[in-house]
């Protein structure tokens, strides 16, 4: 576990089941109804605890097994906040549809109201990292969380502005009038701007993993260098015609034939 090819590996492992695993489980419980949808956030309350326990439990270890656990205990913060998101427990005060033709800061002020409270806890957990990091031996649990926010925002806004292709197959019935807050064009210009910085980032993880003075930074580095790939790579695929949703369709549950279809606004 000491490699950082395995490090690598471990980390594409985790994105891809863990967001398969969230999937499946607010997939699943549309086809219960909303109360499903809260009882899926508070059961999954133990992770939250106990991604705060890890990260808690690694500060002062830069150990390789505490690098490991600090990185999924990142993620497992992260997940919960996530869970809460498509489940529709923690959204926005805007659950409605953005009306047709609607433009400028209109467009912009409807946006945000329909995530603006998953965006206030999202800074609410970085903050806390930042705190309780302070002066700690290991920060990989504060950089994990920092690099899946930047690479979300980043996504939001190129979500926001316009991309060729946008995926809505996978978002639950609570986000159902999310997608007519997008938009499908051309790329705009925060596009190469965003695919600049994470490469670039990228780059910058893969040089700290050869100048690394331990075998826990060497570890680290190379999880922080393929999560900030895989953000890469989920930018690209807002641009590329390549079926990334057969990653995990084959795990969700079939949707209901009376399901409305989501269609991203123009």
């Amino acid at each position: 576990m000491t490699s950082p090819w395995i490090a690598a590996l471990f980390a594409l492992f985790v994105w891809w089941f863990s967001t398969g695993a969230i999937l499946w489980v607010v997939k699943s419980a549309d086809r219960h109804g909303p109360h499903a949808h809260f009882l899926s956030s508070i059961f999954g309350l133990p992770f939250l605890l106990a991604g705060c326990y890890g990260v808690w439990q690694t500060l002062d270890s830069d150990g390789v097994a505490a690098v490991y656990c600090a990185f999924l205990s990142a993620l497992a913060i992260w997940g919960w906040v996530e869970l809460a998101f498509l489940s529709g427990v923690v959204t926005g005060p805007n659950p409605v549809p953005c009306p047709p033709g609607t433009a400028g800061i209109e467009r912009f002020l409807r946006a945000w109201g329909t995530v603006a409270f998953h965006e206030v806890l999202l800074v609410v957990c970085l903050a806390a990292l930042v705190i309780a990091s302070h002066d700690a031996v290991n920060t990989f649990a504060l950089w994990t969380f920092a690099v899946l926010y930047t690479a979300r925002i980043s996504a939001k806004l190129n979500l926001f502005l316009g991309v060729p292709k946008i995926n809505v197959e996978f978002l639950p019935g609570p986000l159902s009038h999310l997608p007519s807050h997008f938009r499908r064009r051309s790329q705009s210009w925060i596009f190469p701007v965003s695919i600049t910085l994470l490469s670039f980032a990228t780059a910058c993880w893969l040089e700290r993993i050869h100048s690394a003075d331990s075998p826990g930074a060497e570890v680290g580095f190379a999880l922080l260098a393929a999560l900030t790939a895989l953000a890469l790579l989920e930018h690209w695929l807002m641009v590329l015609a390549l079926p990334d949703e057969k990653l995990w369709r084959w795990m969700i549950p079939a949707p209901r034939p009376e399901d409305k279809k989501l269609t991203p606004g123009e």
